[in-house]
């Protein structure tokens, strides 16, 4: 299928970009609402690839060097998600979603699943780059990379790895494996649910 007819049917099946709106959290619960954005482009092989980050390694961050999508906390000037999701962007990477590209829907709201996270309702967005962007990384991102979402849908694309954690433990989970980099977590949660929209 061409990447036009899947984008078309992804966005069809999403909810849409105005129907998120800030988490509400239980009484007395100091959930903070975050925002990422998981953004297409069209190869010049008429395929699609998606966006990914390496955030740089800082000490007491407990995401420090992980592959995620472009993203991160609400600040009190955004007026909506989907401000948070294009800020950090910009921020992030340089690129501006708001005249490169084009909001096509949002994937359903994550939190993290350790107890030792930081308490986050996660909005992911889907965005699709209309026009060539150079990235533009800020201190934040040590790399930035495309991937094919042909390599994420391939039966084998995921499988249990080891990896270690912020506090120095190693864990089993369930990831996908890119070159040198592994994608888990949020991200790979994140990840699935956008497959499980394509399939």
């Amino acid at each position: 299928m061409r990447a036009s007819g899947i984008l078309s049917r992804l966005e069809g099946s999403l909810a849409s970009v105005d129907s998120v709106a800030p988490a509400a959290g239980a009484a007395g619960a100091a959930v903070r609402d975050a925002a990422v954005a998981v953004i297409f482009r069209v190869s010049s092989e008429d395929s699609l690839e998606l966006l990914m980050i390496e955030r740089a390694s800082y000490e007491g961050d407990p995401w420090s060097g992980h592959v995620a999508f472009p993203g991160g906390r609400r600040e009190p000037d955004d007026a909506t998600l989907v401000d948070t999701a294009l800020r950090e962007t910009r921020e992030e990477t340089g690129i501006d979603l708001s005249a490169d590209g084009q909001l096509l829907g949002a994937l359903g709201r994550l939190d993290p699943l350790s107890p030792s996270l930081p308490p986050l309702s996660i909005a992911p967005f889907v965005a699709l780059l209309t026009r060539e962007a150079p990235l533009a990384l800020s201190d934040e991102v040590a790399e930035a990379f495309w991937v094919p979402l042909a390599i994420l849908q391939h039966p084998d694309a995921s499988s249990d790895v080891e990896v270690l954690l912020s506090n120095g433990t190693r864990r089993t989970v369930r990831a996908f494996v890119h070159g040198r980099h592994t994608i888990w977590g949020l991200t790979e949660r994140i990840i699935r649910d956008l497959l499980s929209h394509l399939s």
